[in-house]
């Protein structure tokens, strides 16, 4: 699965909000390709960040991606 298909189309920029975007996206898409594929949170989460391993700010700033990422889990209740 490419990045690409995570934008749709749309740019991407290295900040956190470029980054959050991304991830809801590749979060949601990997809800609706695997529905019952039994992972932890912890296991889809390390999954949905390798896919998003080419972002700019996941690059630049890993370590924040992941806060990022883990915030967003917890605003959206997933």
């Amino acid at each position: 699965m490419s990045l690409s298909s995570h934008q749709g189309g749309d740019r991407m920029f290295n900040n956190a909000d470029s980054f959050a975007q991304a991830f809801d996206q590749a979060w949601q898409l990997h809800s609706r390709r695997h529905p019952q594929q039994g992972l932890s949170a912890s296991d889809k989460l390390a999954m949905v960040l390798a896919e998003l391993a080419e972002h700019p700010f996941h690059q630049d700033q890993p370590e924040l991606a992941e806060q990022v990422a883990q915030f967003r889990l917890r605003l959206l209740g997933l």
